[in-house]
């Protein structure tokens, strides 16, 4: 059961972060809501066409995400190609607790070899507990929380590869 990337796919791929946003909120978690996921807001300078990407297994979609070489907004100080930034995981619930993130890094740590970045990274709400364990059982580490108003709000993880 190979984990196959292919990128520039993303009208697929917000289809796939809809669809698994939905299923969230259909259960009471806090996750994007509908207009955060359109073309128009995730298409940037920092992710174009090219950074989207639908993964299969056995020629089924099982996740989408968008992997950046770049990220200004939560690592402005990092040069670009350093890290590979992976943002809006979504597994789809068929492929739900198979694994999937840890192939996801898996994966993204052979698109990381071929640029010659040394990091993965990505950020996350403060209080997405369930997405934290995730992450840390995948080996990535909380280098940085972010605050407001005394409260914090992001944490930002990092993978050595």
């Amino acid at each position: 059961m190979e984990l196959i990337l292919i990128p520039n796919r993303p009208e697929r791929a917000i289809e796939i972060m809809r669809e698994v946003a939905a299923w969230g909120r259909g259960r009471g978690l806090r996750v994007w809501l509908d207009e955060w996921l359109t073309p128009e807001e995730l298409l940037t300078v920092e992710a174009g066409p090219e950074n989207f990407y639908v993964g299969t297994v056995d020629g089924e979609e099982a996740c989408a995400f968008i992997l950046q070489w770049s990220d200004r907004e939560w690592w402005p100080d990092a040069p670009p190609y350093e890290a590979a930034y992976l943002h809006k995981l979504c597994v789809r619930r068929e492929f739900a607790h198979r694994g999937m993130a840890a192939r996801v890094v898996e994966a993204v740590k052979g698109e990381c070899a071929r640029r010659g970045a040394r990091f993965i990274r990505l950020d996350t709400g403060a209080e997405e507990s369930v997405v934290r364990d995730i992450y840390l059982s995948a080996g990535f580490e909380i280098v940085k929380t972010i605050e407001r108003n005394g409260r914090p709000v992001m944490l930002l993880y990092e993978l050595k590869i």
